[in-house]
């Protein structure tokens, strides 16, 4: 044991007569964190491929712009249902409940001319109300979270079609809707591109680079192998230079839309959390090991309830946005919104079995199913064949981890 130990935080020596084969460190860095960099090269080779067959659309400013904002509620959703899954549970109600959410905020704006900066607290409480629900039947009751939240689904569903009476409720206040078609208003001098877009990226990289330079000082100060200068100084380079392209995309256009603020926030805090505070440690150790982490001192009921009150409020915020991006609340809003959001947790890098994944991999996932739903409309694959190709993505994903964790266990 302490012998397998000494070899994986031990770097590997040098050849003799010169300095070490980077060729041999980059695979060996990448086999390190191959969970980590796998879905982002399959990221990138699916953008590259519908770049190409669509003759250069995909990436234009409106197609990216688009693409952001037809994403960005499941991408929320996927945030709160990564969470819930490395916590060792699953969610199957929050379709449902950003259709209920909807039918509400359309009750509250369109039928009682509530103002909407109220009506959205009243929502996220009543999102959280909702999770919290669910976390007490699944945390302290002990029914299993797939019978409590499909329990949900079916109550969420019937109340939304009892709140809308089967019809749908138009139109919503212009300032409600810019929280997900709205635009970040220009300021300063005139330039080719979008100011506060261009600034905004500048700091995403300076806050990335300080993050990555962060880690690496972590791992070294616990003496374990970390990634040699010139790989860290070219991954650092390339994460500046993808998110600029992106920034400078954006900014080419009309610039970063309001609801890229809001997903950029939400990473940005969830990713903090799950990795730096003892309530993230909490839910990947209760997903881990659930016998061992309660032995350890988790308190594993409240750390079950509060990931269901999280997944509850994300999903109000989720039905938020969609609602202000359809400008209605529609009786069929949400359908399958759960089944995206599982499958870009999954293929982002959560475990079937719980205590695995990372909210950036959440992310990272929803990206590969948006750019694949928008890659394949715009070259005119069909809808069933769409469905089909998103089936086998989500099989190889998850085929894929199995066969990493007998590999690595081997």
């Amino acid at each position: 044991m302490s012998t397998a130990t000494q070899d994986v935080k031990s770097p590997a020596p040098p050849p003799e007569g010169g300095s070490p084969n980077i060729g041999a460190l980059l695979v060996q860095s990448l086999r390190g964190n191959v969970r980590q960099y796998g879905m982002l090269v399959a990221l990138a080779l699916i953008i590259v491929i519908f770049q190409i067959w669509s003759d250069d659309i995909l990436l234009r400013p409106l197609n990216v712009t688009n693409l952001v904002q037809q994403n960005g509620y499941i991408l929320i959703l996927a945030i709160g249902m990564m969470i819930v899954i490395i916590a060792g549970h699953i969610d199957l109600s929050v379709g449902s409940l950003v259709a209920f959410i909807g039918a509400f905020a359309g009750v509250l704006m369109v039928n009682h001319d509530v103002p909407w900066p109220l009506a959205v607290v009243l929502c996220l409480l009543v999102g959280a109300v909702a999770g919290a629900w669910q976390g007490f039947w699944i945390a302290y009751v002990g029914i299993p979270s797939f019978i409590v939240t499909l329990a949900g689904m079916l109550v969420f569903r019937g109340g939304t079609q009892i709140l809308l009476d089967g019809q749908s409720l138009s139109p919503f206040p212009e300032g409600f809707r810019k929280m997900s078609i709205g635009f970040i208003p220009e300021m300063g001098p005139y330039t080719q591109y979008h100011n506060p877009t261009m600034v905004i990226g500048l700091a995403v990289c300076a806050a990335a680079v300080w993050q990555e330079w962060r880690s690496r000082q972590q791992r070294a100060a616990y003496e374990l192998d970390v990634m040699p200068l010139s790989l860290f100084y070219a991954k650092c380079a390339a994460i500046v230079a993808a998110v600029m392209a992106f920034a400078m995309t954006l900014a080419s256009w009309h610039g970063a839309p309001v609801g890229l603020l809001i997903l950029c926030g939400l990473l940005a805090i969830f990713a903090f959390v799950m990795r730096n505070t003892v309530v993230g440690r909490h839910v990947y150790a209760l997903g881990g090991n659930q016998p061992a982490a309660k032995l350890s001192g988790v308190r594993d009921k409240r750390v079950t309830f509060m990931v269901f009150v999280n997944m509850g409020l994300l999903a109000a915020l989720a039905g938020l946005v969609f609602t202000a991006r359809l400008g209605s609340a529609t009786p069929s809003a949400g359908l399958n919104f759960e089944l995206e959001a599982i499958a870009a947790a999954f293929i982002g890098g959560a475990s079937a079995s719980g205590g695995v994944g990372t909210v950036l991999g959440a992310i990272i996932g929803g990206l590969v199913l948006g750019v694949l739903n928008n890659g394949m409309s715009l070259v005119g694959i069909g809808t069933e064949y769409q469905q089909v190709i998103k089936g086998l993505v989500l099989l190889a994903a998850v085929g894929f981890d199995i066969w990493n964790k007998r590999r690595v266990g081997s």
